[in-house]
């Protein structure tokens, strides 16, 4: 296991599991493996499973842990424990590689040219170095469907804006810290706003709602504003 791995009530009826403090994807990998070796073990009465960046959230149907002596998170996470105390899966690279078409810069990032002067690099080089990652999405949170990104290189790390934003557009691609990710929909944001994607993240109406998962591989690539309009329209006109 996890034997750091510290396990904590989280209200009634839902139990945390801390496996570090950093946001790192070596820790963020354990979330995803604990999750997985959970999933596979069905236990009763598990409703929810939730990654963060180094914490998992279990929520659990009291009723199916009838408390005799012990409460139901006792019981619950007497269980967890047997589950991570066996060798955890190692995370494979066997999920499908989703990509993100991105137009950058203009009206689409207008912060990319700050960003960019702000690291010596030209806009079209930051915009390159932004591409050329593989990213594995760590969690989703903020908003419905906003994922935080782990992979980002480190010479594009920006400190997030001074004075945030009221209105980013939905599909904004920002940069917030050592994180990239994407607004969902239009919402408030401080990060630093780079290109824009014509995909659309959270749709409640769709089946899984969320376009991205978390412990997905993803990869941006550039597309010119042209393309942009054209994938837009495709998208309103399936």
């Amino acid at each position: 296991m996890s034997e750091d791995c510290v396990i904590e009530p989280l209200g009634d009826a839902a139990l945390l599991l801390h496996f570090g403090d950093g946001i790192d994807a070596a820790t963020n990998a354990r979330v995803h493996a604990a999750a997985q070796a959970i999933a596979a073990r069905q236990l009763p009465g598990i409703v929810e499973l939730v990654p963060a960046y180094a914490s998992l959230a279990v929520l659990f149907d009291a009723a199916q842990w009838p408390h005799a002596p012990e409460t139901p998170a006792q019981r619950c996470a007497q269980a967890l424990r047997q589950v991570l105390a066996q060798a955890l899966p190692s995370q494979h690279d066997d999920t499908a590689l989703i990509e993100i078409p991105v137009c950058y810069g203009g009206d689409f990032g207008p912060d990319l040219d700050a960003a960019a002067a702000g690291t010596a690099m030209a806009a079209a080089e930051f915009a390159a170095a932004h591409t050329e990652p593989e990213y594995r999405v760590a969690m989703l949170g903020f908003a419905a469907g906003f994922p935080y990104l782990l992979g980002l290189d480190a010479r594009l790390h920006l400190p997030r804006r001074a004075s945030p934003r009221t209105r980013v557009p939905a599909g904004a691609v920002a940069i917030g810290g050592a994180q990239t990710g994407i607004y969902p929909r239009e919402l408030p944001g401080g990060w630093n706003l780079i290109g824009r994607t014509p995909l659309t993240l959270f749709d409640p109406q769709a089946t899984p709602p969320n376009r991205l998962a978390a412990g997905m591989r993803v990869r941006f690539r550039a597309v010119d504003a042209a393309t942009f309009s054209q994938l837009q329209t495709d998208r309103a006109n399936p």
